[in-house]
């Protein structure tokens, strides 16, 4: 199968522009990531199912680095997000591994509308604390509402090929009291660790079966390099920005980004 030219430009745009958001939002970039690999790979000619599954694989493949660079930033300014990173991300392996093993067994449309639905629900999230700086604390931090957080995170990770920061900073601002910068920072430490356990899900149960080449199970190699070279470093610069723009317009820039994905992948937006 021969790559045409616009294929490595598209992969080269989405990781300049999942990079950016991964460091400036804290998320692992993933909610662009899939998607876009998805968009790229049926104008190719791949077959949806199986464009669906190497988008799900290569996202958390590329996922782990890219988090890691906007996460280390997030620590020099902030040092009290390591741990609670930490302590979610153990219980995000185990979840993102499940979640890995479920998505292969599902249709692509059943995960577009799983996906879809699951964007617009962080939307109206974010509508509605738009003004809020710090919600109160509902729940006390501790290991038992961190292993049930991590566990369910971590599996809606591993089913869509995203990090699950989307999810986890709605989870700490609104139940936790975690101001948004704490939760995007807290986020981007434990997304390195949840999407190992997706990712190497996604290697084993691909394994033998998937017929894209270069790929390892459900990983595409060239579309990991070309996206993550950009990502990467673009991870770093985001999150440097993250510092400086206030709260607010970082809500608004999300949603309205989400909002555009969600009904993408809805099929409501061509």
């Amino acid at each position: 199968m021969m790559f045409p030219i616009e294929y490595f430009i598209g992969l080269i745009l989405i990781g300049i522009f999942a990079g950016f958001a991964s460091g400036l939002l804290g998320v692992g970039g993933g909610f662009l990531i899939v998607p876009l690999q998805y968009f790229l790979l049926k104008y190719i000619g791949v077959n949806p199912d199986l464009a669906m599954l190497i988008s799900l694989g290569t996202s958390l493949a590329i996922i782990i680095p890219t988090s890691m660079s906007g996460a280390y930033r997030h620590t020099r300014t902030m040092d009290n997000i390591i741990k609670p990173g930490i302590q979610l991300g153990i219980f995000g392996i185990i979840g993102g591994a499940i979640g890995g093993f479920v998505a292969s067994g599902l249709p692509s449309r059943v995960l577009e509308i799983i996906f879809g639905c699951l964007l617009l629900f962080v939307v109206v999230k974010n509508i509605i604390d738009i003004n809020k700086v710090r919600n109160e604390a509902k729940i006390p931090f501790n290991w038992v509402s961190c292993g049930i957080i991590g566990i369910l995170v971590g599996f809606s990770s591993g089913l869509l090929g995203v990090g699950g920061g989307i999810f986890l900073i709605a989870i700490l601002t609104a139940l936790l009291g975690f101001s948004l910068i704490e939760a995007i920072g807290t986020s981007s430490v434990f997304i390195c660790l949840t999407a190992v356990g997706g990712f190497l899900s996604y290697i084993v149960t691909g394994w033998g079966v998937s017929t894209f080449p270069y790929s390892i199970g459900y990983v595409s190699i060239i579309n990991f390099l070309f996206i993550a070279c950009f990502s990467v470093p673009l991870a770093s610069i985001g999150a440097k920005y993250a510092h400086k723009i206030p709260q607010k317009k970082l809500k608004i820039i999300f949603s309205i980004l989400v909002l555009y994905i969600a009904l993408k992948m809805l099929g409501i937006l061509p």
